[in-house]
């Protein structure tokens, strides 16, 4: 488990990072969402035992990075850059060797192959780092991240320059690091992605403004929407969208033929809804769940600067 705990980070006098508290289970893949210079890079690198925080405490499995403890808990992490910092000059299976030595790998050729082999870079072993493309040398970045079969998994940006192909491999390869019972980070800007990947996102703006599951984000920060589909706009939408909120319904609104709004109590509220507006005479096609998207709960969150508890500590 990783345990981020009170965590500021200062460059001078500038806060990168402020108080951010946090942990992530075995088993799960957490996403860290924000815009540039949010703070997303710092925290991991922070997680990675890369940098130290300027105040608070970052742990793996209850273990602080200290000088005695440094070495042998970052040999159980992979971490994968931004910047893919290669060694140019080595080849592509050159790269992975000289990491797999570095974290003690006993069998290093077999844990070469094993990541060539899962990143389509089998052909590629011989060519010099400094003659891929931007993408190869992503997946490259990423093969080296995980060489050692690592119990914690930081990505930060791990699909960028990837094409589409390779981005599913990605995603394929973090489902399998889950069921396998890895601790997995992932910074990202890719919210699609995210919200299909990650058991919980954490929003960050040089401090935590939000954290939790994707569903739960939606339902706090928005409540539950309720959608109701018109066959015609007769009677008038307007007239019906009163009818609506007298009958429960907040912040109503009209979209085309169909209305939407809140509900505090679903199973009670729903059905009065529904009700009223028949007896007002409205042909209804559909009634269902307006889901707004993770990218819809981010703008929201980041242009009020609002905080959602976390459920889990609540």
């Amino acid at each position: 488990m990783v345990t981020v705990s009170h965590v500021t980070r200062r460059f001078g006098d500038r806060v990168a990072v402020e108080d951010v508290s946090f942990d992530v289970r075995p088993g799960e893949v957490f996403g860290l969402l924000g815009p540039n210079g949010a703070g997303k890079t710092t925290t991991l690198r922070m997680i990675g035992g890369l940098i130290p925080p300027t105040s608070g405490d970052v742990a793996i499995d209850g273990r602080a990075f200290t000088r005695a403890s440094a070495a042998s808990l970052r040999a159980r992490i992979g971490f994968m850059t931004e910047t893919p910092g290669l060694w140019d000059l080595l080849t592509v299976e050159e790269n992975l060797l000289v990491y797999a030595k570095l974290f003690g790998v006993r069998d290093r050729q077999g844990a070469v192959d094993r990541v060539l082999r899962t990143f389509d870079l089998s052909d590629r072993r011989g060519d010099r780092a400094a003659l891929l493309s931007k993408g190869m040398k992503q997946k490259l970045a990423l093969a080296r991240a995980l060489v050692h079969d690592p119990d914690v998994v930081l990505l930060d940006e791990p699909t960028a320059n990837l094409d589409p192909a390779m981005s599913r491999t990605v995603r394929d390869l973090l489902s399998g690091l889950r069921r396998k019972g890895r601790t997995v980070v992932v910074s990202t800007h890719n919210l699609d992605e995210v919200e299909r990947l990650a058991d919980r996102v954490g929003l960050v703006n040089r401090t935590l403004v939000a954290i939790g599951a994707p569903a739960a984000l939606r339902r706090d920060v928005f409540g539950r929407r309720l959608r109701v589909r018109l066959v015609t706009s007769d009677p008038p939408l307007p007239h019906l969208a009163g009818v609506a909120a007298r009958a429960g319904g907040q912040d109503v609104r009209i979209h085309g033929t169909e209305l939407s709004m809140l509900i505090d109590v679903p199973d009670r509220t729903a059905p009065a809804i529904v009700r009223a507006l028949v007896d007002a005479g409205a042909a209804i096609r559909e009634v269902f769940d307006e889901e707004p998207t993770l990218e819809e709960v981010y703008l929201k969150l980041m242009a009020s600067g609002g905080e959602v508890p976390d459920p889990d500590r609540a």
